[in-house]
């Protein structure tokens, strides 16, 4: 590698090699642990942040872009993910009461029963991933994680704008 760049860090090079080969893992336990919801992960995320929406914050509906933000994807891309799970009978749009030009997003009674059927599966799952680490370790994960995401961001890198805060 310093051969091709001699200012290139092999330190930095085995930090990406191993992000990715953590990211992808679990990238994959997600996938599986909604698998036999016969979604994509993706798809139930959508299906997770209107239900946490509604359950936790005071909105039952959200807005396609509220949802593509956090979840950081293109707006065609969250378009084509609510038209399948509107098509599946798991969420339904309605027209925004104060700005006719927007819709709104909400879980119907089958998506929000499958989110429950499945989120303990899935944040079961998600903390299988993690519990190796104390908490200490984890909020310093956390923290380092932030960090490079913040830079990432400060350097304009157009992948950069998916990384949440």
């Amino acid at each position: 590698m310093q051969q091709l760049d001699p200012d290139v860090d092999p330190q930095a090079m085995r930090l990406m090699d191993e992000l990715g080969f953590v990211s992808r893992n679990i990238h994959h336990i997600n996938e599986q642990s909604v698998d036999k919801a016969g979604l994509s992960f993706a798809q139930y995320r959508v299906l997770m942040h209107l239900f946490f929406a509604a359950e936790m914050g005071d909105r039952s509906e959200l807005n396609p872009s509220e949802i593509s933000d956090r979840q950081g994807v293109s707006r065609n891309t969250m378009s084509s993910f609510i038209r399948n799970l509107e098509d599946e009978g798991l969420v339904e749009r309605r027209l925004d009461a104060t700005d006719r030009r927007r819709f709104n997003i909400s879980l119907t009674e089958n998506g929000r029963s499958l989110v429950s059927d499945y989120a303990r599966h899935h944040l079961s799952a998600i903390n299988s991933c993690f519990n190796v680490l104390t908490t200490e370790e984890q909020a310093a994960l956390s923290q380092l994680l932030r960090k490079v995401g913040a830079h990432l961001r400060s350097m304009r890198y157009p992948c950069a704008d998916s990384i949440q805060e």
